[in-house]
């Protein structure tokens, strides 16, 4: 009994150098991420490839992580999160080189899906590490500090993107994670503990379902704002279906599952997780549309569309320390369900947006939805990861992790499909708009807000319905 007090001890005693450690890999995610799609177009060009055959740069590195997160999770639980975590950061760091040497648009896709895997790995388990070393009361407020990584990664990435590209290469995108992923490789091996849930086996035959089910939805939505509904599409969404009723009976029928069904029956955790996916797929909704507006209405450049839209996660940055502070004290329910309430209120807002406005009414709403933003995720992933039994710290942060992913994928498909099915098609493809077809454009964003604000709505009820207090169990 001792011994297990002076390891919790020693763990606790150095966890703001393992926070330290699991910030340095996770800002390289969100980085990645938003790089690729600002030099996305310069990648096309360099290998003479069409759109169609470049958009699988972003997409399949998304469709791979999200279709990871879960079977990742359970790998932390059996194996320790802590080997988990440095194999995907290793496997990460590896194949950033690659992509930033591919040959051709194809070996560049290819290198980007096991990059993916690495990515899967490597935030499946962030969650678990500071749940398991940080301590009830500070919870939140290091999932707060930990959320500055994610939002300043989202902040640089554009910014960073555009200079180093004109210094060199886009393939210098690429190439920047090698040594920002070593330091931070040497980093985690020093100071993140050896962490575990418990021994078990691979649930094979769950993982193989799972990954087929979220690969399936993901690349359905994906596509189907773009070309509708087809062959290609409807099968996707028939093998998502089948493969989801598969994984739900392997689950409910398995001595060791990879997902412990059981956990949903806890209101807090299954209220927690639906509220974050609602979280993202408005914030994605917002995130996708709002520069389509700032370019083709407004007529900003690139480089001004991409210093207005930062407002959003540098307003993350700047209030989720503090609202997981807050959190501790205080509960999670309230403010969740306040932040939550603040991203419906800027959405509104936003769909209220004239033909013509300035940079400040623009910026505002966006800091207005970084700040619901900030308050709402620290204390529902607090909420969230304290209702869970230590054994499953794991798979419960590949589950937020996933519901993170999906809520990203949907928010951008279905703000394609209310913006199709608004405006003209004539409209939609110019660049430019003024006059009547800007305010048919208006029209269309306007009903794609005001949906993510009921999005928004609907986790404010979420929020309030979990228990008062979350039952936490470390044993």
């Amino acid at each position: 009994m001792s011994s297990r007090l002076e390891e919790t001890a020693s763990i606790t005693g150095q966890r703001y150098r393992v926070l330290a450690a699991v910030m340095l890999g996770g800002i390289m995610g969100p980085i990645d991420a938003s790089i690729v799609n600002v030099v996305l177009p310069t990648i096309t060009g360099f290998f003479d490839a069409s759109i169609a055959t470049a958009q699988w740069v972003p997409l399949i590195y998304l469709l791979t992580i999200s279709g990871l997160l879960l079977f990742c999770g359970r790998l932390g639980d059996i194996f320790g999160y802590k080997r988990v975590y440095l194999a995907g950061l290793a496997c990460f760091v590896v194949t950033s080189g690659l992509c930033g040497l591919a040959p051709t648009i194809y070996w560049l896709i290819a290198f980007r899906a096991i990059q993916g895997i690495g990515a899967g790995m490597m935030t499946s388990v962030p969650f678990a590490i500071l749940t398991a070393v940080f301590q009830p009361h500070e919870r939140g407020r290091a999932l707060g500090i930990n959320a500055i990584s994610i939002s300043a990664g989202l902040a640089l990435g554009p910014t960073l993107g555009g200079l180093l590209t004109s210094l060199w290469s886009w393939r210098l995108v690429f190439l920047i994670n090698i040594p920002i992923g070593a330091i931070g490789l040497l980093w985690a091996i020093r100071f993140i503990p050896d962490l575990k849930g418990q021994q078990g086996r691979i649930d094979t035959a769950g993982a193989v379902s799972a990954f087929i089910c979220l690969f399936s939805f993901l690349y359905f939505i994906n596509q189907v704002q773009s070309t509708g509904m087809g062959l290609i599409t409807g099968i996707a969404i028939i093998i998502a279906v089948i493969a989801g009723i598969c994984f739900l009976y392997i689950e409910a029928h398995s001595p060791q599952p990879m997902v412990n069904l059981a956990l949903f029956k806890n209101r807090t955790f299954k209220l927690g997780t639906i509220s974050s996916l609602l979280n993202f797929v408005s914030q994605y909704i917002m995130v996708f549309l709002t520069p389509f507006y700032l370019q083709r209405v407004i007529h900003y450049s690139p480089d001004k569309i991409g210093l207005l839209m930062t407002c959003f996660p540098l307003a993350v940055m700047a209030v989720a320390p503090f609202s997981g502070t807050f959190s501790d004290r205080l509960g999670t329910r309230e403010p969740a369900a306040a932040g939550a309430a603040l991203c419906a209120a800027a959405l509104a807002a936003m769909a209220f947006l004239p033909v013509s406005a300035s940079a400040f009414t623009i910026g505002w709403r966006l800091a207005f939805f970084g700040l619901g933003t900030g308050m709402f995720q620290s204390p529902n992933n607090s909420a969230v990861m304290g209702s869970v039994p230590r054994p499953h710290l794991g798979i419960a942060s590949g589950i937020l992790g996933t519901a993170r992913n999906t809520g990203m994928a949907m928010g951008i498909a279905l703000a394609g499909l209310i913006l199709y099915s608004v405006v003209p098609p004539s409209v939609i493809v110019q660049e430019r708009l003024s006059g009547l077809e800007a305010v048919y454009f208006l029209g269309g964003l306007k009903y794609a807000y005001l949906f993510g604000a009921g999005l928004s709505v609907l986790a404010v009820i979420f929020s309030l319905m979990q228990t008062k207090r979350t039952q936490i169990d470390k044993g």
